[in-house]
Parts: structure tokens; sequence; C-alpha cells
């Protein structure tokens, strides 16, 4: 029997994230999982999860050391963490504006620097970097985690051109309106309307095409698909999960 392929998922204990860890764990792979919070319920007895906040360069480092130790090789790394800011660009402050910068674009930047040897030594694998929808198109108040989300698949493509040779691949998802807390503390911004959170996911579900919101295990799919060979062809791409919510025109 091969030995088990191993990952890498931060932001592990999100909607998103806990549901990553289970679609990899259920499919025989060992899971490391980082996040700032504590894991909701048992994390895969076989994996490792490691308390850690991945806006700080210092905890990064600390992170892959503690990887390392678990394991001398990554077969992928999922770069899942994020943060989200709302607020009119005139209100983000300086500190806000560097904070979403550092958690959601720089730990990206950093991961993939300790990260690679990693998955050199595993003879290549890959990476998945989730972005967001509001790199493509974005909505009121939430400036700085749109940016942060676009930089992403600028750095996605860049990694992809330089990691190719060692036979790493390198995408990005970009989840469209997905039942998170994330999602359900954004939606105050007032862009949805409704006196309810239940009234304004409605509203929120009938802007997509196929009139619902989506589910974490959805994107959980999409990131098990490019981070194993079924899409071993595929780098430097962008794949958009919204249930078809960027396809309508907005005159419409």
């Amino acid at each position: 029997m091969s030995e088990a392929r191993i990952v890498l998922i931060t932001g592990a204990a999100g909607g998103i994230g806990s549901a990553t860890v289970q679609k990899f764990s259920q499919s025989g792979w060992k899971v490391i999982g980082v996040d700032r919070r504590p894991y909701d319920g048992d994390f895969p007895s076989d994996g490792l999860f490691i308390l850690a906040d991945i806006s700080k360069p210092e905890d990064i480092t600390a992170i892959y050391d503690q990887a390392g130790a678990f394991s001398p090789t990554l077969n992928a790394v999922v770069n899942n963490a994020a943060v989200q800011v709302s607020k009119a660009i005139v209100d983000t402050t300086i500190e806000e504006w560097d904070m979403v910068m550092t958690s959601n674009l720089r730990s990206v930047f950093l991961g993939a620097k300790l990260a690679h040897p990693m998955l050199v030594r595993a003879g290549g694998g890959a990476i998945v970097n989730v972005s967001s929808v509001h790199a493509v198109a974005t909505s009121v108040n939430v400036a700085a985690y749109a940016a942060s989300k676009g930089g992403i698949l600028a750095l996605t493509r860049a990694m992809a051109i330089e990691f190719a040779p060692d036979n790493i691949r390198v995408n990005a998802v970009l989840p469209g309106a997905v039942d998170t807390a994330m999602l359900r503390d954004g939606m105050d911004r007032g862009q949805h309307g409704g006196a309810s959170m239940q009234e304004r996911l409605e509203n929120l579900a009938r802007k997509t095409v196929n009139g619902r919101i989506g589910q974490p295990h959805e994107i959980a799919s999409t990131i098990y698909f490019l981070a194993n060979e079924t899409s071993s062809f595929m780098t430097g791409q962008a794949l958009i999960v919204d249930g078809g919510a960027t396809a309508r025109l907005s005159t419409e």
C-alpha cells in the first residue's frame, strides 16, 4: 500500500477550511491544519493541527518547522486562510489595510517559499490558493479584501511559471457566495437589503444563476480536484465557483 499523501491547509477551522480538511481526510490524505482559532470538533487523528496566525512571519516559520517535523514532504498546500474588513475605502485605516494584506496575500507568498522545498522533496505536487469572485467583480465596502484576492490571482500565475520546472502546479479557486461565518458577518454592508439575516441570504441567493448560496463542501471538492492528479494539465488558472453569479450581466 502506498504511503498517504500529505496536505497542509490554512484557515482549517473556518467553514471552507474545515470542509476541506474533511474532504482530504476522507480521501485518504494526512492533513496538517493551521488556524489562529481552535478547531471545532475532532481533527483527523492521523493529522496535525497547528494553532498559529499566518499574518505573522514568525508564525509561518514555526508552522513549517512543525510541519517538517511531522513530515519531510508535502504533496499539496491549500492557502485558504483570510480575513475581511467591511468598510468604505475612505474609512479603512492603514492598520486595517495592512492586516488584510498580510493575512490574505503576504501569507501566501511566505507560505510558498517555505512549502517549496517540501513539495520538491515529494517529487512535485500542487498549491491551491483560495481567492474570491471579488478578484474579478466586487461590491461596496470590501476594497482591501478584493485587492488582496486580486493579488492572489497574479501571484498564482507567477508561482505557476516559476514552480513548473519542479513539477509543482499552482491554481486558484474563486468562491462566490458560500454559507460561511465570513459571508454572514459581511451581510451588514447593506448591499442585499432585508431586515433579517435570512432575508438577506435569500436576496443574495436570487442573484446567482443557480438560485442558491453555495455550501463549503462544494468549494472543498473543487480544491481537492485541483490538488490531485485529475487536474494534472492545469496550472496558473483561476477556477470560479459561484453558482453562475459572474455569468450574468449586472444590467440584466
